[in-house]
């Protein structure tokens, strides 16, 4: 692709928006800036220092300095915290709820928004996550928001975490979803939101294919 573009996927969790960004991507040929890693990444740095992922004065006691980067190898991100590679760690349930809490804190999303917005400055890409279109990239040149229902997401990280032989709960998981949803769109600083711009595309009886088929129809207008 000639000039650089910029596409933002928002929607809360569980609706498919990384799995829709990872294949937009590798149809167009374009970068995929995984921006939830870089949450749950800062979230492992806080458990490992025992710093509780509410407490925004002892976040604000590493995050300038974090050491965070993200890596394309074979064509997947991986996410290196301190040096190592913490890309399977980050999906494991109890980092989920820490990045949910510690994405809340708004010296949080200044560090990984700067991040984010160096990245997408220099090449074209596609970044999911709450609030891209709304506040990361507002300038975006196409915007959509993935939904699901509350239901349907929780029966897909159910699956998605027991094929990674966790034992979890379906009633538990279900729970667990409502309230990031409720910590995403109350949170005071770049809540998750639909922008106004955006295309909203509710997922929950759709394909894979069908929903990149319908994105796809839009960006090639």
């Amino acid at each position: 692709m000639e000039k650089i573009i910029r596409i933002a996927l928002d929607g809360p969790s569980g609706s498919g928006k990384s799995t829709i960004a990872k294949k937009l991507s590798s149809k167009l040929n374009i970068l995929y800036l995984d921006t939830g890693a870089m949450y749950r990444a800062t979230a492992l740095k806080a458990i490992a220092l025992g710093i509780d992922t509410h407490d925004e004065e002892g976040v604000k006691t590493f995050i300038d300095d974090i050491d965070l980067q993200i890596k394309y190898i074979d064509g997947s991100q991986h996410t290196y915290l301190d040096g190592e590679d913490v890309s399977e760690r980050i999906r494991e349930p109890h980092v989920s709820m820490a990045a949910s809490n510690i994405s809340s804190l708004k010296v949080v999303r200044l560090k990984m928004v700067e991040m984010q917005r160096k990245i997408a400055g220099q090449m074209s890409c596609v970044l999911d996550g709450r609030d891209i279109g709304s506040y990361v990239l507002p300038n975006a040149d196409f915007k959509f928001y993935i939904t699901a229902s509350v239901d349907v997401r929780a029966d897909r990280r159910y699956k998605e975490l027991s094929l990674k032989g966790h034992k979890v709960d379906f009633n538990e998981l279900r729970a667990e979803i409502e309230q990031r949803d409720y910590n995403d769109k109350t949170r005071e600083f770049a809540p998750l939101t639909k922008a106004i711009d955006a295309i909203e595309i509710d997922t929950s009886f759709m394909t894979v294919d069908q929903v990149i088929s319908k994105v796809l129809s839009y960006i090639e207008r």
